[in-house]
């Protein structure tokens, strides 16, 4: 295949591979089948047609190429002896009688119930339409009462499956929300998932945290109240002290978010230790949406005493956080300061005070307010050290700011 250049009108617009199945939209414009029906699934508000940006409805009939279909064809063939391999034919969209025949054969024994599981992810993992006459057959609704009902009975076989389709297969519709809008047993089934030992645990573990955020994100409000310091013991010491995997991480900071909206909810995170695994975590310098993630959460824990007397008991707390201002993004010099203000007005100690001095966050505010970085950031970076200019004095850079806090 070295030296063949592929027609770019042969290639996906979206995928940017050799069309094997291309669909033409109401917009004039040839994708691959599999690429516009994950585009038009995915998109935020009203789809447009990803070239044209004209208006393309979710439920846009997508018609078959056949004439640009032979022509690839014929074009492999002719390149066979370069390489190229023929285009593979498209496999057949699955019924829905077939997927509620497998649904059945979840009650089998073990070994039977875990083929049926396997042929399900397989078929979930082709094709977009595969997915959709999942869903439209209730394949949702199973596989959250087989994750409960193996929760309930203490077994794993089949978890590693059922979480990956389900995972594959979940769509925000009304039909998922009712479902465990306001189901405790099946948080419950996933946080017991966290703890307890099974073969291939980082790939369950981290299918566990993928399906607890998506459900996190439609469950109602009483039900995120009522979640308990144990839950939150789970996520903690099982997905971010043991880093399970960085999308399990990710998952676990973006669950501890959200649910930390809730004022009783940061208490019982504080509880659980999270401060300080956060701490730790940042501490091994991750990803940059990692960093602003830890941030974000660091902050809202921050906001209440014992969040902040727990940062506090950390050696290297506010060392961490000097490091990170001016290093990462906005988003996290944003957070790093709403920390620092917040320690500053309500847990000044004298020892805190003094620390943040003795490693540098004082010099990192100020050369916030001398950086070229938003204005409102070099507003909350004065505010800070004005707040104990007194204390603060004696530091050279304290001087310099106060020379050209005006010039500015």
């Amino acid at each position: 295949m070295d030296g063949v250049e592929i027609p770019e009108y042969f290639l996906c617009p979206i995928s940017l591979q050799p069309l094997q199945d291309p669909v033409t939209t109401i917009t004039g414009i040839t994708y691959e089948r599999e690429s516009i029906e994950q585009w038009l699934k995915t998109a935020r508000g009203n789809p447009t047609c990803p070239v044209t940006k004209q208006p393309l409805p979710r439920d846009s009939i997508l018609t078959p190429n056949h004439t640009l279909k032979r022509l690839i064809q014929s074009w492999c063939s002719l390149n066979s002896v370069n390489g190229i391999d023929g285009i593979p034919m498209p496999k057949s969209p699955i019924k829905k009688s077939h997927v509620l025949r497998l649904v059945k054969d979840l009650d089998l024994p073990d070994h039977s119930c875990t083929k049926a599981l396997m042929k399900l992810e397989a078929l979930a993992a082709e094709n977009e339409r595969n997915r959709a006459c999942m869903v439209e057959a209730g394949l949702e609704k199973s596989m959250v009462l087989f994750i409960i009902k193996c929760f309930k009975e203490g077994k794993t076989a089949g978890l590693e499956e059922s979480l990956r389709i389900l995972h594959l297969i979940w769509n925000p519709s009304q039909e998922i929300k009712l479902l465990v809008r306001e189901n405790q047993e099946f948080i419950d089934s996933l946080a017991w998932i966290l703890r307890c030992k099974i073969d291939n645990h980082v790939a369950v573990k981290t299918h566990a945290m993928l399906v607890l955020q998506k459900t996190i994100d439609v469950v109602c409000q009483k039900l995120e109240e009522r979640l308990n310091v144990d839950f939150f013991k789970e996520i903690i010491t099982r997905v971010l002290r043991k880093r399970i995997s960085k999308l399990a991480i990710k998952s676990a900071l973006l669950v501890l978010t959200q649910v930390c909206l809730w004022g009783r909810n940061r208490v019982k995170i504080v509880e659980a230790n999270a401060v300080y695994e956060l701490i730790e975590l940042e501490l091994e310098k991750p990803d940059r949406n990692i960093t602003e993630l830890i941030f974000n959460l660091l902050a809202q824990l921050c906001s209440c005493a014992a969040g902040r007397e727990q940062f506090l008991k950390h050696a290297g707390s506010i060392a961490m956080l000097s490091k990170r201002i001016l290093r990462v993004s906005t988003a996290a010099d944003d957070r790093a300061l709403h920390i620092l203000d917040s320690i500053s007005k309500f847990s000044a100690r004298d020892d805190a005070v003094l620390e943040m001095l003795r490693v540098g966050a004082v010099s990192k505010l100020c050369m916030v307010i001398q950086a070229d970085c938003a204005p409102y950031l070099k507003k909350k970076a004065g505010e800070i050290l004005r707040l104990h200019s007194n204390t603060w004095n004696n530091s050279p850079c304290i001087a310099v700011y106060l020379l050209t806090r005006y010039a500015r």
